[in-house]
């Protein structure tokens, strides 16, 4: 045991932490920018640019706190280092054997012959897809079964195993079915019930168990340009000069929250999750935490930060992450269907064709995020 931090070595125990009485867990990380710079690009639109309000202080002061990024763009974070890759949609091999969705299409659009036809090629998972398990690209797509698409939506399946009777918009769980509702979620997906999901044509809206933000105090707005060269005249968009906003702060801090109370409703006794499965959920939740600080990370293209100091709320001294064996906690939780569950789209009806025009793009936030 650290003797000079005795709470450090059981303090972020997911067993002890369900078994306690605080209602959430909440950690502050400081980061600083890699390579000794003093500059960073927090997120970003078009005609909105970085956020920067006047946050007022116990002691009648004002702050410039900068949002670097949302509750919605750091769940994207915290799922991201799920991947193996950021070009790669496969799990990290520390994950194998935790539930997800798979939408398939076929191969060779838009000239698909028989051979290519079926759930062959890799679409989006429910840790790539904003509103994860509940997005249309699984409720609507046909579930795969021995590796051929049924008749039967993922969503008709979910809606029978979460046994809820359908009304059409009035639809809503009653209270002994959100048992169902919470297993159901669970052994397709786990990660939608750490970040949050919401079926609107079900009445279902569960918020996130672990919320993140980042944001950066006594900001500073950096000004500057560039210009782009076209010296042979061949792009439509000549030789335009944009500008560049980044910030400087004395601080960026992020800030992890946990609602233990959320989690522990997930079962009671003998209905819903059981004690192992809610500790996979916090296992999940705090190894997400440790791959995104261990870093560093690059939030942006321009935004790469590091840790300096991590606490929890309410303590002064510093903790460390615990090095959690995801592997063992995964086989614990005694997930009792394939991990993996596909869903078949036909590529004629995933496919559009794109109207030839340009969107103005940023190198910043995309909020996927489904929000709450």
């Amino acid at each position: 045991m650290n003797e000079e931090n005795p709470m450090t070595d059981h303090a972020l125990d997911p067993s002890a932490l369900l078994s306690g009485t605080d209602l959430r867990l909440t950690l502050h990380a400081s980061l600083k920018p890699t390579s000794g710079l003093d500059r960073f690009q927090p997120a970003g639109f078009p005609e909105i640019g970085h956020v920067i309000y006047k946050a007022p202080r116990p002691d009648d002061s004002v702050q410039n706190v900068c949002i670097v990024d949302s509750a919605a763009s750091m769940a994207n974070h915290l799922e991201t280092v799920c991947l193996a890759s950021e070009h790669s949609l496969d799990l990290v091999d520390d994950l194998e054997g935790m539930p997800y969705i798979e939408c398939r299409t076929d191969h060779g659009w838009p000239n698909v012959t028989e051979n290519g036809r079926g759930p062959r090629r890799l679409v989006v998972t429910t840790l790539s897809e904003g509103h994860r398990l509940a997005s249309t690209y699984f409720l609507e797509g046909r579930l795969v079964v021995n590796g051929k698409a049924s008749d039967q939506t993922f969503g008709n399946v979910l809606r029978e195993e979460f046994r809820i009777d359908d009304l059409g918009k009035k639809s809503h769980p009653l209270p002994e079915q959100w048992w169902s509702v919470f297993s159901t979620i669970f052994s397709y997906d786990p990660n939608s019930l750490v970040h949050g999901v919401l079926f609107p044509a079900m009445g279902i809206k569960l918020p996130r168990m672990l919320t993140a933000h980042l944001e950066a105090f006594d900001a500073d707005r950096v000004r500057s340009s560039g210009v782009k060269f076209d010296k042979l005249g061949k792009t439509s968009s000549g030789q335009p000069i944009f500008s560049v906003d980044e910030e400087t702060a004395s601080e960026i801090k992020a800030t992890f929250v946990i609602d233990l109370a959320l989690l522990r409703s997930f079962g009671r006794g003998d209905y819903g999750l059981g004690g192992q499965q809610k500790e996979f959920l916090l296992a999940l939740a705090l190894w997400k935490i440790e791959r995104l600080l261990r870093g560093p990370f690059r939030y942006r293209s321009n935004c790469d930060l590091e840790l300096q100091d991590l606490r929890i709320r309410g303590r002064e001294d510093s903790v460390e992450l615990p090095a959690i064996d995801i592997k063992t906690v995964i086989d614990k939780a005694g997930f009792k269907r394939s991990p993996v569950t596909q869903v078949y789209w036909p590529a004629d009806n995933l496919f559009r064709a794109g109207a030839d025009e340009q969107e103005e793009v940023t190198d910043s936030d995309d909020e996927q995020d489904m929000g709450d």
